[in-house]
Formats: structure tokens, sequence, C-alpha cells
């Protein structure tokens, strides 16, 4: 058995090292402008630090090692499309023919969708959440918020809302193998509400709005992903019984 999954385990590892090397390349790359990145993270809480605020460093090193954070993520993202096409690479070998012409579509829709789940945290989710832990005991403290933590924080967040709106793209693929249909979408519905709203709390800010901001966004998505399965794997329709 295990000399079977020896080719699988080599190809796989293949995979890995291309997109680690691309993330890499691009993690150089991006170290070189990252002040222009890190501005771009820190619009959001400036928007809604209070006047005599400002983000600070409490360690020494701290700056640093964000500035290797920031080029991570900004490595990351823009090695999005390699990363997706390593991972098609190493499913192709299980799909058909005409299905494997598919890597251009799944590639430019997964990297698509990232981009869309992160601009949608940025864009809306971060300022609702931030204004909310920047204001909540304003009247008594003064925030300074940690770079370091902040970018940490951020990241997670963009990233997370970025996996999260490739439900369609990983419905797609899966329905096209054949492993899940619409009914079986449809049926588990309740019970993927429940997780959503888990997953809401467990990567957003600590109040109410910012989570529905993101279980809202995601169950209008399984909707889609569940029409996704009935175009490309529907469910067998139950013939009639004879009378």
């Amino acid at each position: 058995m295990f000399e079977d999954l020896k080719p699988h385990i080599a190809d796989l590892r293949k995979r890995l090292v291309i997109s680690t090397l691309t993330v890499v390349a691009m993690f150089f790359v991006c170290f070189t402008f990252y002040e222009p990145i890190l501005n771009w993270m820190m619009v959001p809480i400036e928007a809604v630090l209070p006047k005599n605020s400002q983000m600070v460093a409490v360690e020494i090193q701290e700056t640093f090692f964000t500035a290797l954070k920031v080029a991570f993520f900004a490595g990351f993202v823009v090695s999005l499309p390699v990363i997706f096409w390593q991972l098609w690479l190493f499913l192709a070998p299980g799909l058909y023919d005409h299905e494997k012409k598919l890597v251009v579509p799944f590639v430019f829709f997964a990297t698509l969708m990232f981009l869309i789940g992160a601009s949608f945290a940025y864009y809306v989710v971060v300022p609702f959440g931030f204004e909310f832990l920047v204001n909540f005991g304003s009247a008594v403290v003064t925030v300074l918020p940690s770079i370091g933590k902040y970018v940490g924080f951020f990241t997670k967040l963009l990233v997370g809302f970025g996996i999260a709106f490739e439900l369609p793209v990983i419905t797609f693929f899966l329905a096209k193998i054949g492993l899940v249909d619409d009914k079986m979408l449809k049926d588990f519905f309740r019970y993927a509400v429940v997780i959503i709203f888990i997953v809401a709390a467990l990567l957003t800010p600590p109040d109410v709005l910012t989570q529905f901001l993101m279980a809202g966004p995601l169950i209008l998505l399984y909707g889609v992903s569940i029409y996704v399965a009935k175009v490309f794997n529907p469910a067998a329709k139950e013939e009639d019984e004879e009378e």
C-alpha cells in the first residue's frame, strides 16, 4: 500500500516545493517595498484611532518582524495563482481529460474568490470591527495599538475571509469528482449554518455585527455552492413508482 502512495507523496512534495519557492521569491520582492503595503494595512485602524493615539512598537525588534510579516503576507497573496495551479496539478491525475482542461478557470476563479473575500474583509468587516474595539472603553483609556499585533490580527482576518470565500470553488471541484451533489448540500444546510457562525465567531472581532458580516456572506455562498453542485453534479431524480 505504501508503495502505491509513494508516487503521490513525491508529486505532493514537488508541488509544495514549487509553491514554497514561489512564496519565498515573492517575499523578497515584497520586502523591498513593504512600507507602502504596511501603510495600506494601517488605513482602517488609523481612520478610527483617537486624535492623540498612534501605532507603536512595544519591543525593539517589533518593527523588523512586522516588516517580515507584511512581506510574507504580500508574497503569499501574489503567489496565489501559482499555489492554486500546483494544487490543480496535484489533483489532476484523478480527473478525466476534459476536466483537466479546466485548470485556467480553476486558477482564475480560486484567486478571484480569495481576493473578493479579502477585499470584503478590508473594506467592510475591518472598519466596523476595529471601530468597535477602539471605541470600547475609550473614555477611560487611550488606545496605543501595537503594530506587530495589529498586522498579525489584520492578516489573519483577511486570509480567513479569503479562504472562506473559496467555498463555491471547492464545491465545484468536489461536484466534478462526484463527492457532493446539491441534495447533500441541502440536507447539510442547517448544520452548515451552525458551523459558519462558529467559524465567524473565531475569525472576527468579539462583536455581533462583524460576526454577522462574515456569517451572512458565507451563508449566501453556501447557497451559491448548492447551485454549483446542481449544475455540475445534480442529485439523481427518484424514478416514479410504477402503479
